[in-house]
């Protein structure tokens, strides 16, 4: 992974990207639903989801899962999950995602949070925290492999119409239990000419306040 040069890195951290990287990031970037046929390379996944367990957890507890479609068998397992409008979407993107969260995730915490050495036994048998923990952090973490994706040079397509326990059923089943799959996400090079006006967003003073 490419590292920051000669500025030292607390400098580094607390300027401001420029125009082009937000514009990659964020004004530029939309949501894809076409693709160019052009594959994505394994390298570049691992670089994705290395960057995505850099995001802030609760504890550091880390609970995203990753499975990458990759083949048309893969895609074709995923198919009968899916809201008929996003059969196609799949199938023609390079790599689908299923972003998942790991509901033991506290079974990582001795490695992951070593420093409180009783942070595991916070979540055995407390089936409301593990979940909302799980839930909320996996969510936190996908937000960041969709901007990770972006930084990348990928772009993105996230969907949440399939059925989730046909998911967990088809791809996680009785090996991996304590799985639960958030959303899916298409990645790839995606094909501007298909792409719709973006929507309207709500404006600061409609949607913030300063208190």
């Amino acid at each position: 992974m490419t590292s920051l040069s000669t500025a030292p890195l607390e400098e580094a951290r607390h300027t401001p990207l420029d125009d082009g990287a937000l514009n990659q990031l964020f004004y530029g970037a939309r949501t894809f639903g076409y693709w160019q046929d052009r594959p994505v390379d394994d390298n570049k996944l691992r670089q994705l989801a290395e960057l995505s367990g850099l995001a802030p957890t609760s504890m550091n507890c880390n609970p995203l899962r990753i499975y990458f479609l990759r083949t048309a068998e893969a895609f074709e397992q995923l198919v009968p999950a899916l809201k008929e409008g996003n059969v196609e979407k799949v199938r023609q993107a390079p790599v689908t995602a299923i972003l998942a969260y790991d509901r033991r995730f506290y079974d990582n915490l001795p490695t992951l949070f070593p420093h409180n050495k009783d942070a595991r036994s916070l979540f055995v048998g407390n089936e409301p925290l593990r979940e909302e923990t799980a839930f909320r952090n996996g969510s936190l973490q996908g937000g960041y492999f969709i901007l990770a994706a972006r930084a990348l040079g990928l772009d993105c397509g996230p969907i949440s119409g399939f059925d989730n326990d046909k998911v967990d059923q088809i791809f996680f089943g009785s090996e991996n239990p304590h799985l639960r799959s958030n959303f899916i996400c298409n990645l790839g090079y995606g094909d501007e000419t298909r792409l719709h006006a973006r929507g309207p967003r709500l404006s600061f003073e409609e949607s913030c306040r300063l208190l």
